[in-house]
Formats: C-alpha cells, sequence, structure tokens
C-alpha cells in the first residue's frame, strides 16, 4: 500500500481504503479499480490523495471493528466540524460534551489494541480529521496510562479544540504545501490566539487548555530542537503530546509522504525528554503496530515474518526468518545481539494473510526450543 497525491492518480490504480460520504455512506469500496471517471469523482472530493494498492497486491482483509472504525471517523470528523465552527461563530457549542462521551465510550474503555488506519483528508476538513485522530488516540492513550475519569474527559476534549485557532488563519497559510518550519510557526501563531477562546468558553474546565497550550509549547521546543519547557505537566498533557505526534506524522501531508508507524514510535523511543515513556508504551499497547502475520526488515538486513509480538520491546519479537526459515527470538540479546525490526515491507510479500495452525506449530517449537 502506498499513499499518491491526487495529481498523481491515474486509470487501473486500485483503492486501498474505501471512502465514505458525510452520512457514513459507502462511496468507494477498497480494491476498487479507478477509471477516469472515477478519477473525477474523487477529485471533486477535495481529497489530498488515496491509499492505494501495489498492482498485485491483494487487499488486505478488514474486520467488522475496522469497517466501523472507518464510519466512526467519517461521521464524527463531520460532526466536530460543527462544534468547532459553532465556537467561532457563536461561542457556544451545542454537542461537544456527547461527542467526548462517544469517542471516550468507543475508544477509552478497550481491552484490546485496534487497527488504527489513517483516513483520507482534504484541505478542507483536516483539522476536523485531526483533530479527531488525536481525541480517539487520547482515549485509547488515557485508558492504558491511568487516566482518572475527569482527566480523561479534559484532555479529549482538549484534543478536539486544541487546533481551532488554526480555522481562522487565511487558507494560504493553512493549506500551504512543503511547508518549512517558518511556515508552520506562523500557523502555530494562530493557533496560539484560539486558546483564547477555549479559555473562555472552559473556564470550569482550566485543563482542557492547559494541556492544549502546554502540549504544544512542548512539541515547539522539540521541532527546534530546544530544550523542553521547565514547566510541572499534567498527566493529559504527557498523553496528548504523544497522540498529537503520533497523527501529526503518520497522516497524509500537503507535501510529502507519511511517515511509518514504526519510525515514528521510534523516533519518540528516542526522546523520552520529550515523549512521556509511559505514554508512548500505552500508545503501543493500543493500536497493532508489528502483529502477528506481518513482513518486516532487520536491522541485517534480511526479511522475516513476525510470529510473536513482543509486549516489552516492538522491535524485537519473535520471527521466522525467509533466508533461512530459522525462527529467531530477537529479545534473546545472548544470541541475536542487537538484532531488530526496522522496517515494515512494502512490497507484495507482506500479504496480511497466513496460515494459522502453521503459525501455532512454529510458536510450539520455538518453545522447546527454549526449554
Amino acid at each position: 500500500m502506498q499513499f499518491v497525491k491526487m495529481e498523481d492518480l491515474k486509470p487501473g490504480m486500485r483503492i486501498a481504503r474505501p471512502i465514505y460520504s458525510k452520512k457514513g455512506v459507502l462511496l468507494f469500496e477498497r480494491d476498487s479499480k479507478l477509471n477516469s471517471n472515477g478519477i473525477d469523482s474523487i477529485r471533486n472530493f477535495g481529497l489530498i490523495g488515496l491509499f492505494v494498492l501495489e498492482p498485485a497486491e491483494p487487499a488486505p482483509p478488514m474486520t467488522p471493528e475496522d469497517i466501523e472504525f472507518e464510519r466512526f471517523q467519517t461521521i464524527h470528523s463531520f460532526a466536530i466540524q460543527d462544534e468547532l465552527t459553532s465556537m467561532l461563530n457563536n461561542k457556544k457549542y451545542i454537542k461537544l460534551p456527547n461527542l467526548v462521551a462517544a469517542i471516550i465510550k468507543n475508544y477509552g474503555l478497550l481491552d484490546k489494541k485496534i487497527n488504527f488506519a489513517q483516513g483520507l483528508r482534504s484541505k478542507e476538513d483536516y483539522v476536523y480529521k485531526h483533530s479527531l485522530n488525536v481525541a480517539m488516540l487520547c482515549a485509547m492513550i488515557g485508558h492504558k496510562y491511568g487516566l482518572r475519569n475527569e482527566e480523561m474527559t479534559d484532555t479529549v476534549t482538549s484534543a478536539i479544540v486544541h487546533d481551532i485557532g488554526k480555522l481562522t488563519a487565511p487558507a494560504d497559510v493553512r493549506d500551504k504545501e512543503d511547508m518549512d518550519r517558518s511556515d508552520e510557526r506562523a500557523l502555530e501563531q494562530y493557533q496560539l490566539k484560539g486558546f483564547d477562546l477555549i479559555d473562555n468558553m472552559f473556564q470550569s474546565s482550566p485543563n482542557v487548555k492547559r494541556v492544549a497550550a502546554q502540549s504544544l509549547t512542548i512539541l515547539q521546543r522539540y521541532y527546534d530542537h530546544g530544550e523542553k519547557p521547565n514547566m510541572k505537566l499534567v498527566s493529559g498533557t504527557k498523553v496528548m503530546v504523544v497522540a498529537e505526534y503520533f497523527d501529526t506524522m503518520t497522516a497524509m501531508k500537503f507535501g510529502g509522504k507519511p511517515e511509518s508507524e514504526l519510525d515514528v514510535i521510534r523516533d519518540m523511543q528516542n526522546a523520552p525528554e520529550t515523549f512521556d515513556e509511559r505514554a508512548v508504551s500505552a500508545l503501543i499497547n493500543s493500536i497493532n503496530i508489528l502483529s502477528e502475520g506481518i513482513s518486516v526488515v532487520l536491522s541485517t538486513g534480511d526479511t522475516a515474518l513476525i510470529l510473536q509480538e513482543n509486549p516489552k520491546n516492538i522491535l524485537r519479537p519473535v520471527v521466522l526468518c525467509f533466508r533461512d526459515n530459522s525462527i529467531m527470538n530477537l529479545a534473546d540479546t545472548y544470541m541475536y545481539g542487537d538484532i531488530e525490526v526496522t522496517d515494515i515491507m512494502k512490497t507484495l510479500d507482506n500479504r496480511y494473510v497466513m496460515d494459522r495452525d502453521t503459525l501455532k506449530q512454529h510458536m510450539g517449537n520455538a518453545d522447546e526450543g527454549t526449554n
């Protein structure tokens, strides 16, 4: 699967992710083959681009939970648009508490990992979809982190409204392609102005603004390679910094391609002074990144299939090496030294389809070998 900008779409390409209407009605099924009329129709949606399948790549299976996840994203991003518009124009919100409660109910109480798929975005809805994704990630991370009910509510609310100031920026500032750091700083100034509105509207919940303001300051210093500000962070900030950075880096961009989830996780693990280790660990324990059946590249250059995740170190799972069909438990540093996973294979070898009985047999042999 790869990200292709709208102007580079060609007839014959196959859609990797479904496209829904505002009401959650399926318009284009995944694995649909594009033709000229379809490209023109999709272009009218104003999307930045699409995720498409490689020429011979089979469409990865989608569970009912995956389908519901994408419908939830579509429907609730428009709900966020309505709320932020009301806040800007009327200085009041209507269904925001219900929206926060729905996000927490659906994604703040999970006892298992889920597939967190990045949805399609346009220049018109980028802020709303980003805000929704950050809110959903905050709910998942906050649950594993142990946020109290009030902290969870304030953090998810902050995630929804934190970018409201960007909506007041001129289109040539907000939608500029290939932004450099100076362009991002200019947009951040509008975001800062939005904090005054947040402060006025959430006076009874001061942590809503506090989480948004602290998160922006922490990430500004990180992007500018400065030292972490010397301030006492509330727990919601530690959660939101991780959620905000993860979505920003892995989502489709106006210029350039999204970064891989694995690279973003590694970046955060390498900067514990910015990204709270507990919060990063909570993210890893909330979404599927290196799960069973994924084909990966090792630091040796070999390719392998993940047989079993390593909950203590995501980069060192149990794998089946394609070169010699050997099973390697990368957590065993005595045997395998510093060998670890460096990337997820982007080729058609990454099938996401495997024989579960064979997997269990291999794992039984691996357990025998370690006894």
